[in-house]
């Protein structure tokens, strides 16, 4: 019995091998690995919710526009484009070379239209798809199920909105946007999430859910370099799906992986210093990348109008909250210095609108006397947060302690959290938001009023008549240095109705394998592979 156990075990080690080098281990080819530990259910672009697909989508899909890494809006499938002066209609010039991959589903090389744009976005819409995109369309007019997207002709595309929205364009550039064509959908039907045929730099070749993803390159990839060069310049992209990330850290000092993002709390001792700087022994082998991340970090209170403290003591409540924390020393001792301490508003360091002073610096006096004056002593905070966050929420609780409050940590699996926090079941929560496109109003617009959870992500129930009228007057705004002061004004108002407790603004943190060069790094940690080059 034990005999058979080892043949089996040998055989299924052979067949990894035999799998790994008839895929992405070709002698001679240039090849970037990186390892998913969340693991990836579809390529299908409609889908791409979270940083896992959309990294993988990136390298197969293209959208209208999309940001540098200055987040800069640049042209993509689009060359140009003209907004009327209502800001309600939006006309983009196609390229008209742009092919999609050469497929099986294709009898002769077929070129990007217009219409693939209207059918594509129309997929993004249509409810039978479910596509956790569609928020990204609702600006636009529409009348019923039919959208205001048009095909002018082959290569000019236009779309309608219902009223004025200035971060419309940027939306654009998300992966649910990317184009599609009709002849893969229809062929491959349902199979189309594992078998994805899009205009990118890098075409499918193989997938074994579980185990392995691997992407080749395009050779008819439209985007060249400064001096004419055909981007990319890799050969493939693999993807392994090792759930366990300290093997996986172990697989990457190895050199089996080329790329890591961000740092489990297991190993960024191992490291970093803890002042966030790469450890010596790693300087030959690693590249340490980092810049802001377009990321906040903070707890939520659920604002109950039937809170028995009523609005003027809980708002004390909350302000007192916020002043506690000790956000530097909770940097240093829990992430070795990764991140900006979070004492501006909900705007993150890197966007227009952010400012450092508005939000709570480390005040234990004032904390203290807010306590005594509202009569808060030995008030009960009920904390939710999940394993990954449970060290920030026990230094926390221990923070509000000092002040005469008492705190219960409660840890929970991520789904159960996001179903209580949206039902209005927990009164204190951990939270942060991530950049779905690079404008304050991304942020801002998850505490309008008109937002609430379930139906909206104000899982706060945050809600201010002042806050809501600005929201309506920046959205009305097409100038940016303009909209900006609206931004910042609400952020400010929120600030000191104290609906969050912001901790830190994160940072992307990159490992990179010394022999990749210019991957290069962006505030949304976009994974674009399109000028990255291997060597020795």
């Amino acid at each position: 019995m034990m005999r058979r156990g080892w043949i089996g075990l040998l055989l299924l080690v052979m067949l990894a091998a035999s799998c790994s080098q008839r895929h992405d281990d070709d002698e001679g080819l240039a090849i970037f690995k990186y390892n998913e530990a969340a693991g990836i259910v579809s390529l299908d672009p409609i889908y791409a919710k979270d940083v896992a697909h959309i990294w993988v989508c990136n390298q197969v899909f293209n959208s209208l526009v999309a940001f540098d890494d200055e987040m800069n809006l640049v042209p993509m499938v689009a060359k140009s484009w003209d907004i009327s002066e209502d800001g309600l209609v939006y006309t983009f010039h196609l390229r008209d070379d742009v092919y999609f991959h050469n497929d099986t589903c294709f009898k002769t090389p077929r070129c990007v239209t217009a219409q693939d744009f209207v059918y594509s976005f129309n997929r993004v819409v249509d409810k039978k798809t479910n596509s956790p995109g569609l928020w990204i369309f609702s600006s636009v007019k529409h009348d019923g199920d039919q959208y205001a997207f048009t095909a002018l002709d082959d290569t000019t595309f236009q779309i309608e909105l219902s009223k004025p929205f200035p971060p419309f364009l940027g939306i654009l550039s998300m992966t649910y946007a990317s184009v599609v064509p009709h002849e893969a959908v229809e062929y491959y039907g349902d199979d189309f999430r594992s078998h994805p045929v899009g205009t990118g730099p890098f075409k499918f070749q193989y997938w074994k859910e579980g185990v392995k993803l691997v992407f080749r390159k395009n050779p008819d990839y439209f985007e060249r370099d400064e001096a004419g060069e055909r981007l990319p310049y890799i050969d493939a992209v693999s993807v392994s799906f090792l759930i366990d990330k300290q093997v996986a850290f172990l697989e990457f000092i190895k050199g089996k992986f080329d790329f890591m993002s961000g740092i489990d709390a297991r190993y960024k001792d191992e490291l970093l210093t803890y002042d966030g700087q790469l450890r010596k022994k790693y300087e030959d082998k690693i590249q340490l990348i980092t810049e802001p991340y377009l990321n906040t970090e903070y707890f939520s209170f659920y604002i109950d109008p039937n809170d028995p403290l009523g609005p003027d003591r809980s708002r004390a409540l909350r302000q007192a909250v916020s002043l506690c924390i000790d956000r530097e020393k909770m940097l240093r001792y829990l992430r070795n210095g990764i991140g900006e301490p979070g004492t501006g508003g909900l705007i993150p360091v890197g966007l227009p609108g952010y400012s450092p002073t508005i939000g709570y610096g480390y005040d234990l006096k004032r904390a203290q006397q807010l306590v005594a004056e509202n009569h808060l002593e030995g008030h009960m905070l009920q904390l939710s947060t999940v394993a990954d966050y449970a060290d920030i929420g026990k230094f926390v609780q221990s923070q509000v302690e000092q002040i005469g409050l008492q705190c219960k940590m409660e840890v929970m699996p991520p789904a159960t959290l996001r179903s209580m926090k949206a039902n209005g079941s927990l009164p204190f929560f951990r939270s942060s938001w991530v950049a779905d496109y690079p404008d304050a109003e991304n942020y801002l617009s998850t505490f309008t009023t008109a937002n609430f959870a379930p139906s909206g992500p104000n899982y706060t129930h945050y809600s201010n008549p002042k806050f809501d009228q600005l929201y309506d007057k920046a959205m009305a705004c097409n100038d940016l240095a303009e909209r900006t002061k609206y931004y910042t004004e609400m952020d400010s108002l929120m600030m000191r109705d104290a609906p969050v407790v912001v901790l830190f603004y994160d940072e992307v943190l990159r490992f990179v394998n010394k022999r990749v060069k210019d991957l290069g790094s962006n505030p949304t940690n976009l994974l674009d592979l399109r000028r990255v080059r291997i060597g020795d």
